[in-house]
């Protein structure tokens, strides 16, 4: 069986896909990348669809073993992975790229820095059967993904392919704008429990991510927002990016693994464009929201995806690591036979 083995987990590393859709009548949350671009540019780095499953890493990555004859691994995210293999020093590897790996070596993904999650896939996938049509993973529940947790040591991951496809390595051309600036937001379902103060605190003030952060949701720490009906409703579904507002008057942003209904009143909903930098926040970080309209927030989502395919349109190809740059090498002066180096050729 072909496989990447854990040698030494990470902090939070799950198997996830786009999500468990359709099931959320049933009381089962849709889970799935935090960050549903940074997911689907390490696929195509990797050859695969969108939506085929990968490994999302929360704050440090594990250290991976390579059980194959050879695999083809994407990562996407700030992070600073390593190449190990024997007893030679780790050989630094660059992120938003894919890399081709042989049997026996290690593959250490490394901390994500700026931000809480990163991402690797790899080509083919894994071979992990789906529950409730996804392999992302619910970790509360104990379901999904590799046995329903993140992973620990001596996991093995079993993957599809015994070794990688044929073709170039390719990388990103520049890292994903996923944009700044204010959070975008649509008023409501239950805004009208809101005073007119309370609604312009919640759009001019600056809030903090808590340390109270997680797959789950975020609570934000800031000024309170006052209500006018009361925190509490009849309970009612709950959205992706649905923003509760209990009693005590702080915000708190529901995420991919939120409960499927809530008895709290929610002021607004975040715009699915900026669910993937929400998604990537770390406790400490402040943001702002402002409130556009349902029409704008669905065009911010079609410029964002088609950003997102003018990004995988742009690979290009990248040279295998510590290998040579034959493109920057023919553009030196050649005279029989010496390359005179403007610097050096790594």
């Amino acid at each position: 069986m072909s496989a990447l083995k854990v040698v030494r987990p990470g902090l939070f590393d799950t198997v996830q896909d786009l999500g468990r859709i359709g099931y959320m009548a049933l009381g089962m949350p849709t889970a799935g990348a935090m960050d549903r671009v940074g997911l689907a540019l390490a696929n195509a780095l990797a050859g695969n669809p969108a939506n085929t499953a990968g490994l999302e890493i929360g704050v440090m990555g594990p250290d991976l073993l390579v059980e194959a004859e050879s695999v083809r691994i994407a990562l996407t995210g700030p992070l600073s992975p390593a190449l190990i293999e024997g007893d030679s020093p780790p050989k630094p590897l660059e992120s938003d790229r894919s890399h081709l790996l042989k049997r026996g070596q290690i593959l250490r993904v490394g901390m994500v820095e700026g931000s809480s999650t990163a991402y690797l896939a790899v080509a083919g996938g894994f071979t992990i059967a789906p529950f409730m049509g996804s392999l992302s993973t619910y970790a509360r529940a104990g379901i999904g993904g590799f046995e329903g947790r993140k992973l620990a040591a001596d996991d093995v991951l079993p993957l599809k392919l015994d070794s990688a496809p044929a073709g170039d390595e390719r990388k990103l051309a520049g890292p994903f704008d996923y944009g700044s600036g204010p959070i975008r937001v649509i008023w409501g379902p239950q805004d009208d429990y809101f005073s007119e103060a309370g609604r312009q605190t919640f759009v001019t003030s600056e809030y903090t991510v808590s340390k109270e952060a997680d797959r789950m949701g975020i609570r934000f720490e800031g000024p309170t927002i006052e209500h006018s009906k009361g925190a509490d409703i009849i309970s009612d579904g709950i959205g992706p990016g649905a923003i509760q507002v209990p009693g005590a008057g702080l915000p708190i942003v529901l995420l991919g693994d939120r409960q499927t209904v809530g008895g709290y009143s929610k002021i607004a909903t975040v715009a699915s464009v900026d669910l993937p930098r929400l998604g990537r926040l770390l406790p400490g970080r402040t943001v702002r929201f402002a409130a556009v309209s349902v029409a704008d927030a669905e065009s911010l989502r079609r410029e964002q995806d088609a950003r997102v395919q003018r990004a995988i349109a742009g690979f290009q190809v990248a040279r295998p690591a510590g290998g040579i740059d034959l493109a920057r090498l023919y553009e030196e002066n050649l005279i029989d036979g010496i390359v005179y180096e403007r610097e050096a050729v790594t």
